[in-house]
């Protein structure tokens, strides 16, 4: 649950999780990927200019650094820390990239040497650079949804018993057909997943045959003149107004109820008034109506021009 809060917007969460996607050579972890090189996971390295191949125990390494194709395959741009005799790490946030779905990247040792990640830790493929192809690298994904037990979206589908494989795929994946595989229960399929806060499309694929959710029926038109179902993924966020002890009624009124006047009722607190609510993903203007008086949020610094001219707060759902 988010909370809107004196001075500065606090994030506070009402639910405490971990929610991690890991793969070979990284992992991604709320809004933070996490790149990770253990020596240990390396028998070999090329010399990117001459192709020459060494062992691990032919050179001392002085340095690590990620390179790929989100730092146009930078060799020093992004220098990894050593935090264990075996281990070096380098944190980025996710604002650090940019829309792409997926990228390519390797491992850059001493400024010269690639490390050669092994096929059988999957995920890997090869690419090409300056011309030249690189012998294997890794496919870092940012996915906006990833399978976890604990997660806030449990897709189901009833029935077909008899059928080999079900996958569920949408926007949150980039329609991949193979990614999310659902698991087999007795009443038909079905896969938890954890995702952020948004409007997702997404189908079912039965033994190859793409179909939408029964079960849903919210749903859209596609450009296959069928339909995709729809699913809205909402978050709690708190809005808090501080002081005006001596107020009658407070009341938020945003783009999410069409400004409404009257519906929205803040509850008032020791420390003001506030109102908790379920928003979809995206951007939202917001006031608080004090006694019959608007008034933009004192503790936002957020603000934008709304089509008619007026200035409203703003608060982002991601």
């Amino acid at each position: 649950m988010k909370v809107l809060k004196s001075h500065i917007i606090l994030l506070v969460f009402a639910f405490i999780s971990v929610s991690i996607f890991a793969q070979k050579g990284y992992k991604i972890e709320k809004d933070t990927v996490t790149f990770r090189f253990d020596v240990r996971d390396y028998s070999k390295f090329t010399k990117e200019h001459t192709g020459q191949r060494l062992e691990f125990t032919d050179f001392d390494i002085e340095n690590v650094a990620v390179s790929g194709e989100f730092n146009l395959w930078s060799r020093e741009g992004w220098k990894m820390q050593k935090i264990s005799e075996y281990i070096y790490e380098l944190k980025k946030s996710i604002s650090d990239f940019n829309d792409a779905f997926a990228w390519e990247f390797k491992y850059v040792i001493n400024n010269a040497y690639w490390a050669e990640p092994s096929r059988k830790d999957g995920n890997v493929s090869k690419a090409i650079k300056d011309g030249h192809r690189l012998r294997g690298v890794y496919n870092l994904k940012m996915y906006t949804a990833y399978p976890t037990n604990q997660g806030n979206a449990s897709f189901k589908l009833r029935g077909f018993k008899d059928a080999k494989k079900v996958i569920l795929a949408g926007s949150f994946n980039k329609w991949d057909e193979h990614l999310f595989k659902m698991n087999k229960t007795p009443y038909g399929w079905e896969l938890t997943l954890q995702m952020k806060p948004d409007v997702y499309q997404y189908r079912f694929i039965v033994d190859g045959k793409w179909m939408e959710d029964p079960h849903n029926p919210s749903k859209t038109p596609n450009e296959f003149n069928e339909y995709n179902s729809v699913l809205d993924i909402q978050e709690y966020t708190t809005f808090a107004l501080v002081g005006f002890p001596n107020a009658k009624e407070v009341i938020l009124a945003g783009s999410f109820n069409n400004w409404d006047e009257h519906n929205l009722k803040m509850e008032k607190t020791n420390e003001g008034w506030v109102y908790s609510l379920p928003l979809s993903g995206g951007k939202h203007h917001y006031k608080f109506i004090v006694d019959g008086k608007w008034m933009e949020d004192p503790d936002n610094p957020v603000r934008e021009y709304d089509g008619e001219g007026h200035i409203n707060s703003v608060y982002m759902v991601k």
